[in-house]
């Protein structure tokens, strides 16, 4: 099979030829159709710090997907050669104490898919049963591709009650537009989105937010007299990792309001504590999707109407890789898709 490899402990990314995977016991064999890019992907490809301290090479890198099974293990009962399928890129260990009650995105031995073994941006990837996700109805591929992304969107949008409410999602990137998706369908109030990218405020507008605030020009309590509100944001979802952008939150949020946090920040930074405490704020850690209550979720969002078309803007073969990533490193995109079923030009 092709695969894109991190081949050596350096920047770069390399279109290898590589034995086709077999399965394990409790394994399944999926011939990959999309995957995603994710920002984690281009860490692993610049080979930053965090890279060359994580990451063991050589490796298969990719952890957003969808495929079809066509070999599965002795011991799998659930899934079938021919589902078509996403995969949930973080691997638990299955024994510990929060495996065991259930909180599998709790478990503080997870390894993640392309991360820490051989991911999926390949024409075939091996994953535990578990991990995958049997689409039942009909499903644009793109779509199944980003349901990892996807799925921590709905996580965040989804931690607190949003029916009413007044939201702010600092960040417009590809979770942060899933997630201002989520909230609108899902009966927020007013949806407000900031960033200082106009390309990505676009995006937003076509998602459907009700503010698309560029944070270098605008406050964010301008914002708030713009909508006609008072009190405050009663939700606020931070998916930038900008020190500036949760400290906007927290200055701009309602007395009991609530903050989920998914942007991770590069860096230790001050933060106005005194505000949280005085306003009564809670805030709340959000790392990945909860297996597999989200990926419920996600698909009855799906089944009732929720668009993700605007998030998806470029499309690639899998040959074309090192453009998609230059595409998806300029910031002037959505998210960007590898099709694994044509070649391209050559």
């Amino acid at each position: 099979m092709r695969a894109l490899v991190k081949t050596s402990p350096a920047p770069g990314l390399e279109l290898a030829e590589l034995p086709d995977p077999t399965p394990g016991p409790d394994e399944v064999v999926v011939r990959v159709m999309r995957t995603g890019i994710c920002g984690t992907d281009l860490h692993i490809a610049s080979w930053d710090e965090w890279a060359a301290r994580t990451v063991p090479t050589p490796l298969v890198v990719g952890h957003e997907f969808a495929g079809e099974v066509v070999a599965t293990g002795a011991a799998v009962t659930r899934a079938a050669v021919g589902d078509f399928v996403s995969g949930e890129g973080h691997l638990v260990c299955g024994r510990c104490r929060n495996c065991l009650a259930g909180r599998r995105h709790l478990c503080a031995h997870t390894q993640g898919l392309g991360v820490h073994r051989n991911g999926a941006f390949a024409e075939f990837a091996v994953l535990p049963e578990q991990n995958v996700w049997v689409h039942r109805g009909e499903i644009d591929p793109d779509v199944a591709a980003i349901f990892d992304p996807f799925g921590n969107a709905v996580h965040t949008a989804l931690s607190f009650p949003v029916v009413g409410e007044d939201v702010l999602i600092t960040g417009a990137g590809p979770i942060g537009l899933m997630a201002a998706g989520v909230a609108k369908h899902a009966g927020a109030r007013h949806v407000v989105i900031t960033d200082v990218s106009e390309h990505r405020l676009e995006l937003a507008r076509r998602v459907g937010v009700d503010l698309a605030v560029d944070v270098s020009q605008t406050r964010v309590a301008d914002a708030q007299q713009q909508l006609g509100m008072s009190e405050g944001f009663d939700v606020a979802m931070e998916v930038s990792g900008k020190p500036d952008a949760l400290r906007e939150a927290v200055a701009n949020m309602a007395h009991g309001g609530r903050i989920a946090m998914l942007g991770l920040p590069a860096e230790d930074f001050p933060l106005d504590w005194s505000a949280v405490v005085f306003k009564m704020l809670t805030v709340k850690g959000i790392y990945g999707r909860e297996m597999f209550e989200t990926w419920y979720s996600m698909s009855v969002l799906l089944e009732s109407g929720l668009d993700l078309s605007p998030v998806i803007t470029h499309r690639f073969p899998y040959t074309q890789h090192a453009e998609a990533f230059e595409t998806a490193r300029s910031g002037r995109c959505g998210k960007v898709i590898l099709d694994w079923t044509t070649k391209g030009p050559a």
